[in-house]
């Protein structure tokens, strides 16, 4: 008997058909709290979408607003390992054979047959010269046409001749570039002052300087020549700014090619690498920014 009471009051507490009852509400109750959980999420469903649209007007749809965490600019190379280290055997093609793929991969978008496009790209000229200014980034001329740069820049590291980018040799090339940063122009150095005594011949109007030497000081004199290859071995300010993928879709980064043409063999070397200029900082923390230092060993046994 009791179990039939129970059962009775459950069944009374999902349907009262006495009081017209569902769950213990009428229908007119069941109603009137819809209705206020309808209007009270709509208020908050408003208010949440009110406040992105309010921050979508304050955004720009080609330039980052805040780059305050961006410290320009980043300086990298390729190939480019974990470790930051580039290591072969001259007598084990398999050995660099990465090496020479990643390099190829890399330049394959600057292959003069994806640049002939008269509506995408210009010629820019061979030697420096000052910033390419396309208007500004608000402005309604539409998308931007990038600078042309020929793999033939790099000389004997463009791959054309040398499929194996000196490697075979013990000459091996890495490509430099800066990294991108929407309507960043980067400022050449207007004093010596910062600048190492053996870097200051490369310094010169509209171009970036780029120079590399030995890390440590017991690799004096191990590194050998290196030579530059690009346009005055830097970064040449017309290629600059960059109006960010949107507007520039097509844009094509300077490179600087290095050859290490003399490296001691069996032997690692510490090799670091700094552009310069007025606008360019160091940092401790971030060992790609404005610099970059790469281990380099070249095996004969």
């Amino acid at each position: 008997m009791p179990s039939n009471k129970d059962d009775g009051g459950w069944k009374k507490f999902l349907w009262d058909s006495e009081k017209g009852e569902l769950l213990g509400r009428t229908g007119g109750s069941w109603f009137k709290i819809f209705l206020f959980y309808v209007i009270f999420y709509g208020c908050l469903a408003g208010v949440f979408v009110g406040t992105i649209q309010a921050l979508l007007l304050t955004l720009s749809n080609y330039k980052p607003t805040w780059q305050d965490r961006v410290a320009p600019p980043g300086l990298t190379h390729t190939p480019r390992s974990d470790k930051a280290e580039v290591a072969f055997n001259l007598n084990d093609v398999e050995t660099y054979l990465p090496y020479t793929k990643a390099l190829r991969d890399f330049l394959a978008k600057y292959d003069d047959e994806n640049q002939r496009d008269q509506m995408k790209f210009e010629d820019c000229g061979e030697e420096p010269a000052d910033y390419k200014n396309r208007g500004d980034l608000e402005s309604d001329v539409g998308v931007r046409k990038a600078c042309r740069f020929s793999r033939t820049l790099l000389g004997p590291c463009s791959g054309i001749e040398d499929r194996d980018f000196g490697f075979k040799d013990g000459k091996p090339c890495l490509i430099v570039k800066l990294n991108r940063i929407v309507n960043f122009r980067p400022r050449p150095p207007t004093s010596n002052e910062s600048i190492p005594e053996e870097a200051q011949p490369k310094v010169q109007p509209n171009v970036i300087p780029l120079f590399c030497t030995n890390k440590k000081e017991e690799d004096a004199g191990k590194i050998g020549e290196i030579k530059y290859h690009g346009i005055s071995g830097g970064f040449p300010l017309q290629y600059y700014p960059y109006y960010g993928k949107l507007l520039h879709p097509q844009y094509l980064q300077p490179l600087v090619a290095l050859q290490f043409t003399n490296l001691t063999l069996n032997t690692e070397l510490r090799i670091e690498c700094k552009v310069f200029g007025d606008n360019i900082d160091y940092s401790d923390k971030d060992r790609y920014q404005g610099r970059f230092d790469i281990k380099i060993q070249i095996n004969s046994l």
